[in-house]
């Protein structure tokens, strides 16, 4: 049970509850999703406010995260130091904390984005903040697989900020995230295993074992590298995103292979903070690609 500390949180624990690096990491696929959707640079007014937007409604989600998390989050090593979980923030201070800051993100993409843009990111706050938080993540070891989805549109917001409407390239860009999404945290859950099951979240290793989820980690990641490649032959980008997007899927597809090996022990954790760099570093081939004649 967690037990609430009667002090006040300080701002390092409000930033905590925002989940910063993951945010960050949307962040980056929302500007490469807009700059795509445009031949010119974008607009320093609109890449600011959409990005603002964007991140305090992403915020808010892993706000209500938190909240919704606290009991379980409060028994695994992984969590446990979490602000809410640790007893430092209150349920009705993060929930105060999480109308301010998704009011004030839809605000700023309703008016001064678009309303499409705003409206989508309502939806993935919905998606993620209360189906995936409260009931998909216990209802099914197909949970990070549905519930990815939400968290696999950024580049389609930085898409529709741009544009005002929803287009195949945007889409694409959203499926890339949606395939990478299950293999990179079924890699975590089969590090995390014991911890999942002990607090009876029914992640993929915990209901199939860890053979069947090292094999879906293979076929998520086949299918990923297949998916990653198709900008090149839509006209969408050039070699230089292609050489990049093989070069990364070679090095997920290794680490796919090693889990499914098992033989090194490493393996899951090297595989997680891998499928991390391969996101990031694949969206930035995407950008350099498209400015670099």
């Amino acid at each position: 049970m967690v037990e609430w500390i009667e002090t006040k949180p300080t701002w390092s624990d409000y930033l905590d509850m925002c989940k910063p690096r993951v945010v960050l990491l949307m962040l980056l696929c929302a500007i490469v999703g807009m700059c795509l959707a445009s031949p010119n640079l974008i607009p320093i007014d609109l890449l600011f406010t959409t990005t603002l937007g964007i991140a305090l409604v992403a915020s808010s989600a892993a706000v209500v995260n938190h909240i919704a998390d606290a009991q379980i989050d409060a028994r695994m090593a992984r969590t446990q130091s979490r602000p809410v979980a640790a007893g430092r923030v209150t349920p009705q201070q993060g929930m105060i904390f999480s109308a301010i800051t998704g009011i004030t993100g839809m605000a700023i993409l309703y008016f001064a984005v678009n309303p499409l843009t705003a409206w989508l990111n309502l939806a993935s706050w919905v998606g993620y903040g209360l189906i995936y938080t409260l009931y998909l993540k216990r209802a099914t070891p197909q949970n990070i697989v549905i519930g990815g989805l939400f968290g696999a549109a950024p580049p389609l917001f930085g898409w529709t900020a741009v544009t005002n409407s929803i287009d195949l390239e945007g889409l694409l860009l959203l499926l890339i995230i949606f395939v990478w999404t299950p293999p990179h945290f079924w890699a975590l859950a089969l590090e995390r295993k014991d911890e999942y099951s002990a607090v009876g979240v029914p992640m993929l290793p915990v209901t199939h074992g860890e053979r069947v989820t090292r094999i879906h980690i293979l076929v998520y990641t086949i299918l990923l590298v297949a998916i990653s490649v198709v900008p090149y032959f839509i006209g969408m980008s050039g070699v230089l995103y292609l050489a990049g997007a093989l070069g990364l899927g070679i090095g997920f597809l290794y680490w796919a292979v090693v889990l499914l090996n098992d033989q090194n022990k490493r393996a899951p954790m090297a595989t997680f903070r891998y499928s991390i760099v391969y996101l990031m570093v694949l969206f930035i081939f995407l950008l350099a690609d498209h400015y670099i004649p």
